[in-house]
């Protein structure tokens, strides 16, 4: 009778598609999101402006709105982003 000394499983391997990624796929992905972040914040926020500003009967709350969005997308940016 032979005993073979039990093996350790094959250590697990990436996935194919991560192998192959490109090394400048994650700064793409990360400028991708702060174009996001960029142009989501002054819409969002610029909207709620002008839906406040039809209510109210104003018509400078869509420009605070804005700004505002903008100020808050990039201190988000610069949150997330910013230094390690």
């Amino acid at each position: 009778m032979s005993s073979t000394p039990p093996t350790d499983p094959p250590p697990e391997r990436e996935p194919l598609h991560k192998q192959m990624r490109p090394v400048h796929a994650e700064s793409d992905q990360l400028a991708a999101t702060v174009t996001a972040y960029i142009v989501t914040g002054p819409a969002l926020f610029g909207g709620l402006g002008l839906l406040a500003d039809h209510w109210l009967g104003t018509g400078f709350l869509v420009l605070i709105g804005m700004l505002a969005g903008a100020g808050l997308a990039l201190y988000v940016i610069w949150l997330r982003y910013g230094s390690p």
